[in-house]
Parts: structure tokens; sequence; C-alpha cells
């Protein structure tokens, strides 16, 4: 049997809330397939069921109905210490407020999922300095948070995203508080990430940052827009 060219695969999906006497459908009947490298964008106005979804791929939510296959398993089988194992292992998370610890330097940040995972220290030291090598940091790994700026703050995130090499990088408004040019240096990161193997799925509100990826998922009112697959030169 050959492998299945797809990561992930979601159908007939929904996320319904029960709101006093009224039911949300923040995802309404949804399917959608990734395959490994995939580099997509999903876009829509606020309370469409971007936020909603991104929550269900990273398991952190879980769908009132439907099904959704991560590696050919399905989630909704997956026990509380499987999910967490996948969280930790399988899926790196990036966010729009880096979510890094003042206290601890860009090593010992990057470092932090190894250290659930109990992976030795000398391993542990090893990875993360590769990882903040990989993201144009080498130089930064004694600095702490507030020495870097917003740009080498989000690269220490991504490098913290990459320590348990993961398949699968779901970033929520990554560039949302970079400038421009910052951003455009972030997203041709998530480019050379996407052609090294990895799929990469962003949520962003910014067209100019769409365009970067290879697929846009534009959603609306829990429902798939339109879903466009683009060749970039």
């Amino acid at each position: 049997m050959s492998e299945s060219p797809f990561i992930i695969r979601i159908s007939s999906l929904c996320r319904h809330y029960t709101m006093g006497d009224q039911k949300v459908k923040a995802l309404d009947n949804i399917a959608l397939d990734f395959r490994k490298n995939d580099y997509t964008a999903i876009m829509g106005p606020s309370g469409s069921g971007k936020s909603t979804l991104m929550n269900i791929l990273g398991c952190l939510d879980t769908p009132t109905s439907g099904r959704y296959e991560l590696n050919g398993q399905n989630v909704a089988e997956m026990d509380d210490d499987e999910l967490a194992r996948v969280r930790n292992r399988e899926i790196g998370f990036v966010f729009q407020t880096f979510n890094l610890l003042p206290r601890l330097n860009c090593l010992r940040n990057v470092e932090l999922p190894l250290i659930y995972a109990g992976v030795d220290p000398e391993e542990r030291i090893e990875r993360a300095r590769k990882a903040l090598e990989e993201v144009g940091l080498g130089d930064r790994i004694t600095h702490k948070p507030a020495e870097l700026s917003g740009g080498q703050i989000q690269r220490v995130a991504i490098a913290r995203a990459l320590i348990n090499r993961p398949s699968i990088i779901l970033a929520d408004e990554p560039t949302g508080n970079l400038d421009t040019a910052t951003s455009h240096d972030i997203m041709g990161i998530f480019g050379k990430l996407s052609e090294a193997g990895n799929t990469i799925i962003l949520i962003t509100h910014e067209e100019d940052i769409a365009r970067f990826t290879h697929r846009i998922i534009r959603l609306r009112d829990g429902r798939i827009e339109s879903d466009e697959h683009r060749d970039l030169l």
C-alpha cells in the first residue's frame, strides 16, 4: 500500500457552540485535505471560523461532528496522552504574541519543549542551538527577549516551534505585530521550511502576507468560501 500524500484529512467537520438559546455554527460541514509541505494561508473576517479551525487542527479543540485524520489516524480516537504527544511532537505552534518567557534567554526558550519531552540536557542544547541557527539567530542565543527586535523574537518563536522536528507548523497571525519588511522575512522563513518538507498553515488577515503562500483558503460564516491553489513565480 502506497503512503498517502495527505498529512491532514478533514471531512464533514462541524463545531457548534450554544450561547443562551442560540446555536452558533463556528464551523459548518468543512472538508479539507492538506498535503505534506503544503504552504497555506487561512483568511476570513472576524467570526468566520478560522481560529476555531486552527484550534481543531492543533488538537486544542474537538469538533462537534465530522472526522479529522492526522497522519492517517482518527484524532477522535486518541486519548489525552496521545493528544499531548501529538501537540508536543507533531505540531509546532507560532503565535502573534510570541509567548516567550522573558527571564530566559533564546536558547532556554527554544529548548523548553524538549524538557517536556524528556530529552537529555546535552542534546537539548545542541538541538536548540541548531534551530536558532536555522532562523538566523546563531549569534543571539544568550540574549533575552527584551534585548531583541520584534522580528528576532518571532524567529525565536519559530525556532521553538521547530525544535521537536514537527511535520506541521500552525501559525496564528505570525506577522501581526511586525513591520512590512520583517513580516516578509518571516514569510520567507516559512517558505524555506515548506520547501524542506514541513506543512505550514497560517492564519492572516493581510493579503500581501497570504500571497507568499501556495494556497489561500477563505472562510465565511463557518464555511469554505474559496480554496485557491497558486503557482508562485
